[in-house]
């Protein structure tokens, strides 16, 4: 849980509730990450889609190698992957 205030699923509305089901249909659950943007969807939706750019879209670097990349960069800021 972080300490800065989300929006819950049951409040949302508009673009914030379209964003959430996408995020439920791709994970299966709504991720913490994704949560604490609540307040800003337009960042969110933006974050997201620069998320996936980087992750999905052409790169000199396989999948694997970007995903190992987030893992250990993670775990050097502390974050929980």
């Amino acid at each position: 849980m972080s300490n800065i205030r989300e929006i819950s699923e049951s409040e949302a509305t508009g673009l914030l509730r379209k964003l959430y089901g996408e995020a439920r249909d791709r994970a299966g659950r709504i991720w913490n990450i994704v949560r604490v943007m609540s307040l800003n969807p337009r960042v969110m939706q933006t974050t997201m889609q620069f998320y996936r750019t980087l992750m999905f879209g052409s790169s000199p670097l396989n999948r694997w190698r970007r995903e190992m990349l987030a893992v250990v960069t993670s775990k050097v800021n502390g974050c929980f992957y």
